[in-house]
C-alpha cells in the first residue's frame, strides 16, 4: 500500500468484521480487537445477536448478524479455537465468509481460523500460517503452511497461535496506516513481552511437552477429517463438471 493509500486509511475509522463461533478462543479475539479498537470500529459477526460462549468459559456478545455487515470491510478476521472443526461443516458460515471475503481488503485469521478461511475457500493459491499443532489440516486443504508468526501473502494475512494475534493485529496496523500508529498502538497496550520461560513453541520447548499438548489436541485428527472430506467432495464435483 502507498503512504497516499496510508494517510486515506488513516482519515476514518477502519471496518474490521471479526467472527465469533462457539468455542473459539477468547484471546485470539481479544488481543486484536484491542488494538484494532484504537483505530476501527469492529464488528463482532455471528448468525444471530445471542451470546457466543468462549473456551474460556465466558461469553461475547455479537453486535451485528451475517447478514448485515457491511460489504466494505477494510479487515475479515476468522479467530481458532476448539469449536475449530463445528465450524467447518457450518456450510451457512462458510458461504459467509466467500461472500464477504470476496469484497473486503484483508482477509485474515489468526490460529485454527486459517483452517476456516481455507475451508471457505480463501486461501486458495495462498501461504498460510496457523497454530502450530494444527498444521495437518492446512495441508489436507492444499494451502501452503508458513511457518511464520504472522505471515503476509498479498492480502491475506495469517497468524500463529493465541498470543500471535497481537504480533498480527500490529503487522495489519502498519500495513494499512503505517508504522507510526503501529507503535502508538503496541505502547498503549505496553506489549513488551519477556516471557519467564523459553517454551513457547516446539522449536524451543522440551520435546515431552510438545508430545503432551500434541496429545491433548485431539481436534487436529477431526479437523483432518472434514478437511479430507471436503477435498474429495470438490474433486467429485469438478469431475463431474468435466464428464
Amino acid at each position: 500500500m502507498s503512504d497516499q493509500e496510508k494517510n486515506n486509511a488513516g482519515e476514518r475509522p477502519l471496518q474490521v468484521g471479526m467472527l465469533l463461533f462457539p468455542g473459539f478462543t477468547l484471546q485470539d479475539l481479544a488481543g486484536p480487537q484491542t488494538a484494532f479498537g484504537l483505530h476501527a470500529k469492529t464488528h463482532l459477526i455471528w448468525k444471530t445477536l445471542d451470546p457466543v460462549p468462549t473456551d474460556m468459559g465466558v461469553t461475547m456478545n455479537p453486535t451485528i448478524t451475517i447478514d448485515d455487515v457491511p460489504d466494505n470491510l477494510d479487515i475479515l478476521f476468522v479467530p481458532g479455537g476448539g469449536g475449530t472443526p463445528e465450524i467447518m461443516k457450518d456450510q451457512e458460515i462458510l458461504d459467509f465468509l466467500a461472500r464477504s471475503g470476496s469484497t473486503a481488503r484483508y482477509v485474515t485469521a489468526v490460529c485454527t481460523g486459517s483452517v476456516i478461511i481455507g475451508m471457505a475457500g480463501l486461501l486458495d493459491g495462498y501461504r498460510a500460517a496457523t497454530y502450530w499443532p494444527f498444521y495437518e489440516p492446512l495441508k489436507a486443504l492444499g494451502i501452503e503452511p508458513s511457518y511464520e508468526r504472522v505471515c503476509i501473502d498479498r492480502n491475506r494475512i495469517t497468524g500463529g497461535g493465541v498470543t500471535a494475534g497481537i504480533d498480527f493485529a500490529l503487522t495489519i496496523l502498519a500495513e494499512i496506516k503505517g508504522q507510526e500508529a503501529a507503535e502508538f498502538t503496541q505502547l498503549v497496550l505496553e506489549y513488551d513481552p519477556q516471557p519467564p520461560f523459553n517454551s513457547g513453541h516446539p522449536r524451543s520447548a522440551r520435546p515431552e511437552l510438545v508430545e503432551k499438548i500434541s496429545g491433548l489436541w485431539g481436534r487436529t485428527a477431526e479437523a483432518v477429517r472434514v478437511a479430507q472430506a471436503h477435498m474429495q467432495r470438490l474433486k467429485k464435483a469438478e469431475g463431474g463438471a468435466t464428464a
